[in-house]
C-alpha cells in the first residue's frame, strides 16, 4: 500500500464493477479506510473480500442500498454515520443508462432518479461529516453526454416521448450543473466538489438493455477506455495534493476541461436545486 491516503476515509458508490470497482481499489491500495455502496449483497461480499486480499488492507466494509430509492439513500448515510465520525472522500459513481422508461420505487424516472437525486441526496445528506472532515472532497462522475442535454422542466421525467439517450444527457448535465452550484454553496468550508468525464470505457455499463445493446457496445469496444484509465481521473481527484482546494471544476484525463457554456447559467442550476429539493422531500 502507498500511503497517500492513510487515515482517510473514503465511500464510492456503484463500487462493485467498472470504474467504480477500479477506483475503490486505487483508493484501498492508498491505505484509505474505504466503504463500498451496491446494490447487490452478493458483488458487495466478493469485492470487499477480494480487495482485503487484493492489496493488504483490512479496512474496507459495504453498505448494500438501491440508490435509486431515497429510503435507501438515507439509510446509507445513517449507516455510514453509525460507523464513522469523518468522510474525507465522497465519489457519487453509481449510474445507469436506460433505454425503456423505467421509475423507481419512488415513482420518479429511473434515470434522474439514479443519475441525479441519487448524487444530490447521499452529499446532502453526508454534508455535515464532509465540512467537519474538512479539508474534504466530493466528485460527481458525469459525462461529455451532457453537451447533448438539455433540463426539461416541463417533463423532467420524460413521461412523453421518451428517450433513454435524452434522459441519460439531461442526468449528465444536472450532475455538472449540481457541482457548481454545490461549489459556490460550499465555499470557505474546506469542502471542494469537482465533477468527472471519464471517457467511453468498456465496462458492464449499459448492458442491462438488452441483446441488441450488448451487441453494439462489444462492436465499439475497441474504441473503448479500458477501466483502469477511466477511473485515472476519479482516482486523482480523490488523492491527488496537486488539486487541493480546486473546486468547482470540470475533470477529463486528469485535466481541468471546459464544459458546456449551459452548466455555467447560474439561474438554471439553482432552479435544478430548488426542484431537486422537492424531489427528495
Amino acid at each position: 500500500m502507498t500511503a497517500s491516503m492513510q487515515n482517510k476515509t473514503a465511500l464510492v458508490t456503484g463500487a462493485t464493477s467498472g470504474i467504480g470497482l477500479v477506483t475503490a481499489r486505487e483508493l484501498a491500495r492508498k491505505g484509505a479506510h474505504l466503504t463500498i455502496v451496491s446494490r447487490s449483497p452478493e458483488k458487495c461480499v466478493k469485492v470487499v473480500n477480494d480487495l482485503k486480499s487484493d492489496v493488504g488492507n483490512p479496512n474496507i466494509e459495504y453498505i448494500v442500498a438501491d440508490l435509486s430509492i431515497k429510503e435507501e439513500v438515507h439509510r446509507v448515510a445513517y449507516e455510514f454515520k453509525k460507523r464513522h465520525t469523518r468522510l474525507d472522500v465522497l465519489i457519487n459513481n453509481a449510474g445507469g443508462f436506460f433505454m425503456s422508461r423505467q421509475v423507481s420505487k419512488d415513482g420518479i424516472e429511473m434515470t434522474f432518479a439514479l443519475n441525479h437525486l441519487n448524487y444530490f441526496l447521499l452529499t446532502h445528506l453526508l454534508l455535515d461529516v464532509l465540512k467537519a472532515s474538512a479539508p474534504a472532497r466530493i466528485i460527481n462522475v458525469s459525462s461529455d453526454a451532457h453537451r447533448n442535454g438539455k433540463v426539461n422542466f416541463d417533463d423532467i421525467q420524460y413521461k412523453k416521448n421518451y428517450s433513454g439517450f435524452a434522459a441519460y444527457s439531461q442526468s449528465k448535465l444536472c450532475n455538472i450543473l449540481f457541482t457548481y452550484e454545490l461549489a459556490r454553496r460550499l465555499q470557505g468550508t474546506g469542502v471542494t466538489v469537482n465533477a468527472v468525464h471519464p471517457g467511453f470505457v468498456a465496462s458492464e455499463f449499459g448492458k442491462n438493455n438488452g441483446f441488441l445493446m450488448r451487441l453494439v457496445l462489444r462492436l465499439i469496444s475497441p474504441m473503448a477506455k479500458n477501466t483502469n484509465d477511466g477511473a485515472s481521473t476519479s482516482i486523482y481527484l480523490a488523492s491527488s495534493r496537486e488539486v487541493e482546494g480546486v473546486s468547482g471544476k470540470y475533470f477529463v484525463d486528469t485535466r481541468e476541461a471546459p464544459s458546456d457554456p449551459l452548466t455555467h447559467d447560474k439561474a438554471l442550476a439553482e432552479k435544478l436545486w430548488n426542484l431537486s429539493l422537492e424531489m427528495i422531500s
